[in-house]
């Protein structure tokens, strides 16, 4: 219930009138039946604006972070992403992909529509990063489309760090459903996951127009945020001197 008085009462409307999202290829998504939404992932806001613009209820996969925050902000969070339908999920582990694909096939199961961003954590600077291959698992589990998804404008209007986004136009376009049905039965062929993987990924390129980059978003991150560690500790050791 509560997820209906967000969408149509209290978070919808807002959204739609901060963001004012214009919407392509809406008619892409089934009225009916399980699918999954592949998207990009810019934003904070990206987990909210979709729903918001669905005539269908979406389950999002979130990182569990968002449900285990400490004090009372972290657990008006958590309540808030709950009563949202989203599902937490632990990205940490070697069980962890799998615990992603259990939830998200316990989704689909309920002809519902899952939300999913194979990149699996928001891009730091905007470029689309190699996709995760559990979406790719599931497609084929479950023997349901994937629908690209490409979210526009989001990262400027709320970068990772931003807490009040800024007004900015925004577009959700939603590409032709992918049919996976060719692969049934090979969901455990590592080459069959990467292939069905990169052609959702450059579906929502396309859709996006992003730069794209052959590389995991959250090995990037790791790696810049080294860099800039080192960079620190080196002028921290050999500081320069003012010039004259």
């Amino acid at each position: 219930m509560f997820y209906y008085v967000l969408k149509y009462v209290l978070l919808g409307p807002l959204l739609r009138l901060v963001f004012r999202p214009r919407i392509e290829g809406l008619e892409h998504v089934p009225e009916s039946g399980p699918a999954i939404v592949a998207g990009n992932h810019l934003s904070f806001s990206d987990h909210f604006l979709m729903p918001a613009i669905l005539k269908r209820r979406i389950t999002f996969l979130a990182k569990a972070e968002y449900f285990t925050g400490p004090g009372i902000k972290g657990r008006l969070t958590a309540a808030f992403f709950r009563s949202a339908g989203q599902i937490p999920v632990d990205r940490s582990g070697k069980e962890a992909g799998q615990a992603a694909i259990r939830e998200g096939l316990g989704v689909l199961g309920k002809d519902e529509l899952l939300g999913i961003y194979p990149e699996g954590t928001r891009s730091h600077d905007g470029r689309l990063y190699k996709g995760k291959v559990g979406v790719a698992v599931m497609a084929l589990r479950a023997q349901v489309p994937v629908i690209p998804c490409a979210m526009i404008g989001t990262f400027e209007a709320q970068p990772p760090g931003k807490v009040i986004p800024t007004l900015h136009p925004v577009v959700i376009r939603f590409g032709e459903p992918l049919d996976f049905s060719r692969y049934l039965g090979m969901e455990n062929e590592k080459a069959v996951l990467r292939a069905i993987t990169d052609e959702i990924m450059y579906a929502i390129l396309m859709l996006s127009e992003q730069e794209y980059v052959d590389q995991y978003a959250a090995v990037a991150k790791a790696e810049e945020a080294a860099a800039k560690a080192a960079k620190a500790e080196k002028e921290r050791k050999f500081p320069r001197l003012p010039s004259r």
